[in-house]
């Protein structure tokens, strides 16, 4: 949601108090959670060192939301995968496939809500893995975006000889282990997505 208002400043002190300079008042994160879910931009600075610190603010409202009652939105499969992917060769992908994906669910919200409504009772699942089917295919499509390597034409792995144990083929073996991994990654991708 962009738009050429400049994003609300919010400054927290020491003492932990959130403070919203456009409305000269105290602010909690559940105030801030709020702001997001309307669309209101803001960024968050250290009232003292004038740091931005509006990432992990955010993060931070994530961690109180899912430790509230009900449902939470992040499995702990998925907390796991995001923390093994960090220091991991595919780190630098993460970040823009997972604002890919969110900004394909967030477009596909409404459709996706319209469908759960029409289809509430018995159908309501189908569309619902009609949906988890779509979702499937952008993550495919994304990840080859991604992929510097290409994919075998017949959809599995190739597998090739190991290198030498020299220096350079110690860099060809990584390389090649690299490219096993994410053939391997889009082969499962593949299969995913044709259930």
């Amino acid at each position: 949601m962009a738009t050429d208002k400049q994003p609300t400043v919010i400054k927290k002190y020491a003492n932990r108090r959130l403070y919203h300079t456009g409305t000269s008042t105290y602010v909690t994160l559940e105030d801030l959670a709020g702001m997001v879910r309307k669309g209101e931009d803001f960024v968050v600075y250290d009232a003292k060192s004038g740091e931005e610190i509006t990432r992990s603010v955010l993060a931070q409202i994530i961690f109180e939301q899912e430790n509230k009652e009900g449902p939470n939105l992040l499995p702990v499969t998925v907390l796991r995968q995001l923390i093994r992917f960090y220091g991991d060769s595919m780190q630098a992908l993460v970040p823009s496939y997972l604002e890919f994906s969110m900004n394909n669910l967030s477009q596909e919200q409404q459709k996706l809500r319209e469908q759960m409504a029409q289809a509430f009772g018995p159908g309501a699942f189908q569309a619902m893995e009609e949906q988890v089917r779509k979702n499937m295919g952008f993550f495919t499509e994304a990840m080859r975006m991604f992929s510097p390597f290409p994919q075998p034409s017949s959809g599995t792995p190739e597998t090739k000889p190991a290198a030498k144990n020299d220096a350079k083929g110690g860099e060809a073996n990584d390389l090649d282990s690299l490219k096993q991994q994410m053939a391997d990654m889009q082969a499962k991708l593949d299969k995913l997505a044709s259930k």
